[in-house]
């Protein structure tokens, strides 16, 4: 079962999220979250407390072992941009865009496989 979290409007451009992202697309909760912890990006910190939504999601509303959590799922979208303007030299205006990030994670339970059998073959002796 997938677990999903948003967050949305996030005052960062999404080419630094990305960054962030990129990261730690497919590892398990537990690495993800010590990974996010100790980087050095301001990133992080939205990145880290939507992971841990996602996980109170999944723990809470279906039950879901953490432990068995990993990352399915992670993109930064880019969302509306605010534009501003700057004064520039000779009467001129230099646009400014404020970026904005929309973060979508989706987290999912590794799936358990059965330990393989053995398949025993019909032995037939030639006498």
């Amino acid at each position: 079962m997938d677990v999903n979290a948003k967050a949305r409007y996030i005052r960062m451009s999404p080419r630094k999220v990305r960054l962030v992202v990129d990261l730690i697309r497919g590892m398990t909760v537990g690495e993800a979250r010590s990974q996010l912890k100790f980087m050095k990006k301001a990133a992080a910190e939205p990145v880290l407390k939507l992971l841990n939504s996602a996980v109170a999601n999944a723990q809470h509303n279906f039950n879901m072992d953490t432990k068995e959590l990993y990352i399915k799922q992670i993109k930064a979208d880019g969302g509306p941009v605010l534009g501003r303007w700057r004064a520039r030299a000779f009467g001129r205006a230099a646009p400014i865009r404020k970026r904005t990030t929309h973060i979508t994670i989706v987290v999912s339970e590794k799936e358990k496989k059965a330990p393989k059998q053995i398949k025993e073959t019909a032995k037939t002796s030639a006498n």
